[in-house]
């Protein structure tokens, strides 16, 4: 069987690695081993923070529509099972742009719900 030199291959992949880490700081988008080493603990982070990410933005909207709803004297648990029982299905993220940047939409769903007037 012929000998099969493994050369280009492995030059191809410390290539590809060495491309990946475009952009990082001191040795490791350069050094090979240490590129490795930082990608593999990106990776990780970045398997993560994708998770994270979802969680992050459900507090900041539910923060939101809290805040906004203090205003009318009224909680986020009254006001979403208030919202379950008139049958509005808007989501956290919608109902937290409203919020912010339409407060009379905003306040004609809480009225909806029957918790003002």
């Amino acid at each position: 069987m012929a000998r099969v030199k493994r050369g280009t291959t492995a030059n191809k992949r410390r290539k590809n690695v060495l491309a990946q880490t475009k952009g990082f700081r001191f040795n490791r988008n350069t050094k090979y081993r240490l590129a490795k080493d930082a990608l593999s603990h990106a990776w990780r982070h970045a398997f993560r923070d994708r998770k994270r990410k979802k969680r992050v933005f459900r507090q900041l909207w539910l923060t939101q529509i809290n805040a906004a709803l203090r205003e009318h004297n009224v909680s986020y648990s009254v006001f979403a099972s208030a919202l379950k029982k008139s049958g509005i299905e808007l989501d956290r993220k919608i109902l937290s742009v409203m919020a912010k940047n339409q407060p009379e939409a905003f306040k004609k769903v809480i009225q909806e719900t029957g918790l003002i007037s």
